[in-house]
């Protein structure tokens, strides 16, 4: 994999994803559809294969698990870049939309799909999971 870059509307964030990412998905949880007004493609990458440059701040809310959900965003223009979970600290969530080439990925399936409205266009060859999934397994060490 050749690194993939991104960055926020008015380039004062920009991030680069050094490993492939471990899950490609289209969430339809309420949450991102309040950030998306639809719903959200979400890169979910090792958090030690993410790299930031500039300032983000964080808004925390409370997911109906009980986990501590950060959500990483520019304070110049607003754009949403990131999310983490307290319950998986190994892994960072990123806004497909903010890469450079948002083509070099494909999503592999709709997340929180019983929250999806009755309108959304879920795609019929994507796996379907009504709720959350259980998270990605990292891929094995290189020997």
């Amino acid at each position: 994999m050749s690194e993939r870059s991104g960055r926020c509307l008015c380039g004062a964030v920009h991030f680069t994803l050094t490993r492939e990412p471990l899950a490609t998905r289209i969430c339809w949880c309420r949450d991102c559809q309040h950030l998306a007004a639809n719903g959200s493609v979400n890169l979910m990458v090792d958090s030690d294969a993410l790299q930031i440059t500039g300032e983000v701040k964080g808004y925390v809310k409370t997911a109906d698990s009980g986990n501590q959900i950060t959500r990483q965003f520019c304070p110049a223009c607003g754009t949403q870049l990131f999310a983490r979970s307290s319950a998986r600290p190994q892994f960072a969530v990123v806004r497909a939309g903010n890469l450079d080439d948002p083509s070099s990925i494909r999503p592999t399936m709709n997340i929180w799909a019983s929250s999806a409205p009755k309108w959304a266009c879920l795609d019929p060859q994507l796996e379907r999971i009504e709720q959350q999934p259980q998270p990605p397994k990292a891929p094995a060490a290189a020997t």
